[in-house]
């Protein structure tokens, strides 16, 4: 008893039910267990929700305590109850043609309340409350004003639309994250756990050695490279802004801009293909298209962030006066040697992206990737130990309680989705931005930006997406923007509002690391990002920067889009070579908008403009070392 009483542990307990959670999702992806769609939202949801009341404690204040104990022993039963009673009546249910009793409402009612809980623990206040507003809808509607006014619904028909169809809390976000995200969430546990951070580290170090600001384009290459993995820009900074803000510091930055530098570069991570955050397999499944079209999409925008952030850095550079530092040059290996060593990491990102263009699903295309992997991890090391299995049955646990907050936010945008569809709030919503916008699309993007960002605040960019892809994109596709473009447009937003003051996530986690002012940070990471203030724009009005137009359009948006992002780094930041007084920076400032902005004559004035700035830069250049 006393052996066995080390090893039955509640860390022990709640390791086996997380690698639990993540082997049931392995196999059925896999084809060797295979269950129907709602059944199988069912049980990923009844699971995700008894671990995260596990895992989450009902405040930080009662975390260990035995009322916690209780309390989510008292969760976790109630959802292992209405749950389980949901397996046995899915089936009755779909083949009566909705036909429901008493018990299928008090069961989803339960489960509307432990959603609402899971919410809160899992992600936090502000989504629950966001949720628990549209829940309140249809009960209040009758008495709203204006075109908010609707005819109300009953308790019972709104739970049991939310609880016994695929319309409600196992809709659409639910089954992306039984599917892809836990998949995903697995694999990019696995490369931590391998080692890809540490090959990742090395060759941004490596490619960035001996640079003006090495150590922040080090950190901008990172933490993009490691974001494409984690997918979440506050988590992001957690792992790489350790490392990174004070080497930033250490060169010579001050806190607050290492800080924002770290946040800009992590949330940048979450739109490089080829592993783009949780959020892109929500957009795919939504818009209908495969991920491949969504990584092509996202390509040319996720460079222009990462190059944008890239000239950020080296132009504060040079305004401060940064130079090389070339001391830890002989401690590095060769570029050679080190992509040697990084071989398995490079063969799994090349495995995985030549089946998806092979058109297997992302998470079979994941599978395999994770095959090869192992494999050669295994080979490499020369190791196939208990130790090794145990690194990957850890990191099958990690990644499934990495989706167990996601899973949360995708049942409670589920809510959301449902209320929408049962009042008709959606388009209601849509024709409130119509109508304030007076049919004017700059107007409508102005308003769709400004709510996207708010309703964003706060939230992982999962939880934004699917709150800013259910109510806010389809008042852009009712002004006739194609679904693919309004859904990337709220993406991007919902995206940068986590370095978007005065709630910024990302931000605040570098700062904490960066020991500066938080609000500090936030508002300098908003002003180095600011570029991607204004690419969504660019987007709907030149369909070339999402690789939507024709060769010409696509070529031009490429040359155009990369002077014109140079042009907004240097009024951002002051700066070409020497600094640009205000009318210079305005000047530059104007030419980045001409050249982000599609258009032959636009691009033209652009062009023409910076490079009388880059002349004239030039010009002053010569005058000083003339002078000294």
């Amino acid at each position: 008893m006393t052996a066995l009483s080390r090893w039955v542990t509640p860390h022990y307990a709640l390791a086996v039910a997380s690698f639990s959670l993540g082997a049931f999702h392995l196999l059925i992806v896999s084809g060797v267990l295979s269950m129907s769609t709602l059944p199988m939202r069912i049980t990923h949801l009844m699971l995700a929700l008894s671990l995260l009341f596990a895992l989450k404690p009902v405040t930080q204040k009662r975390s260990g305590t035995r009322l916690n104990l209780v309390l989510s022993g008292l969760l976790i039963a109630a959802m292992l109850v209405a749950s389980g009673y949901l397996l046995t009546r899915w089936k009755a249910i779909a083949f009566s043609g909705g036909m429901t009793n008493t018990t299928d409402f008090y069961a989803g009612i339960v489960l509307v309340a432990l959603v609402f809980e899971a919410a809160r623990r899992g992600v936090g206040l502000i989504l629950a409350g966001i949720t628990l507003v549209f829940f309140l809808y249809p009960f209040i509607s009758p008495w709203l004003p204006g075109v908010l006014e609707g005819r109300g619904a009953s308790l019972e028909r709104i739970v049991l639309v939310l609880t016994t169809d695929t319309s409600g809390i196992y809709g659409i976000p639910i089954g992306v994250a039984a599917t892809y995200i836990i998949v995903f969430t697995i694999f990019g546990a696995l490369l931590s756990n391998l080692g890809a951070g540490d090959f990742f580290f090395e060759l941004s170090s490596r490619c960035t050695r001996g640079m003006r600001a090495a150590s922040a384009k080090s950190a901008v290459l990172f933490s993009t490279l490691i974001g494409m993995v984690s997918g979440s820009a506050a988590g992001n900074v957690a792992v790489t802004g350790t490392v990174t803000i004070p080497m930033m510091k250490r060169e010579g930055y001050a806190p607050h801009q290492a800080a924002a530098i770290e946040a800009v570069a992590s949330t940048g991570g979450q739109i490089m293909p080829p592993v783009m955050g949780a959020a892109a397999f929500i957009m795919a499944e939504i818009v209908g298209v495969p991920y491949t079209t969504i990584m092509t999409t996202a390509l040319l925008p996720a460079l222009l962030f990462f190059a944008s952030a890239f000239v950020v850095v080296h132009l504060r550079a040079t305004k401060s006066g940064l130079v090389p530092v070339r001391t830890e040059l002989k401690n590095m290996r060769p570029l050679r040697q080190v992509l040697m060593s990084g071989l398995p990491y490079i063969a799994t990102f090349a495995t995985l992206i030549a089946l998806m263009l092979m058109n297997y699903s992302p998470f079979m295309a994941s599978m395999w990737a994770m095959v090869v992997l192992i494999v050669l991890v295994a080979v490499a090391r020369r190791q196939l130990d208990l130790d090794f299995l145990k690194t990957l049955a850890s990191s099958v646990a990690e990644g499934a309680r990495g989706a167990v907050p996601l899973s949360a936010a995708c049942a409670a945008a589920g809510i959301i989705a449902g209320i929408l569809g049962v009042t008709g709030l959606g388009s209601k919503i849509a024709m409130l931005i119509d109508l304030a916008s007076g049919g004017s699309l700059l107007l409508a993007l102005v308003f769709t930006m400004i709510a996207s960002i708010v309703l964003g605040m706060g939230l992982p960019t999962t939880a934004a997406y699917l709150i800013l892809a259910t109510v806010v994109a389809p008042a852009l596709v009712r002004l006739d923007v194609p679904v693919l473009t309004a859904h990337f447009f709220v993406f991007y937003y919902g995206c940068i509002s986590t370095i978007t003051p005065p709630v910024a996530l990302a931000a605040y986690v570098a700062g904490g690391i960066a020991e500066a002012d938080v609000n500090k940070v936030g508002w300098t990471a908003a002003l180095y990002a600011a570029t991607s203030f204004v690419l969504p724009f660019a987007f709907v009005y030149g369909p070339g920067l999402l690789m939507q137009g024709s060769l010409i359009d696509n070529s031009m948006a490429i040359i155009t889009s990369v002077i014109g992002i140079i042009a907004i780094a240097a009024a951002i930041i002051g700066c070409l070579g020497n600094d640009l007084t205000p009318l210079h920076r305005a000047l530059a400032g104007s030419a980045g908008l001409c050249l982000l902005f599609q258009g032959w004559i636009s691009a033209a004035i652009g062009l023409l403009v910076f490079l009388w700035l880059l002349l004239n830069d030039r010009r002053q250049s010569l005058l000083h070392s003339t002078t000294s």
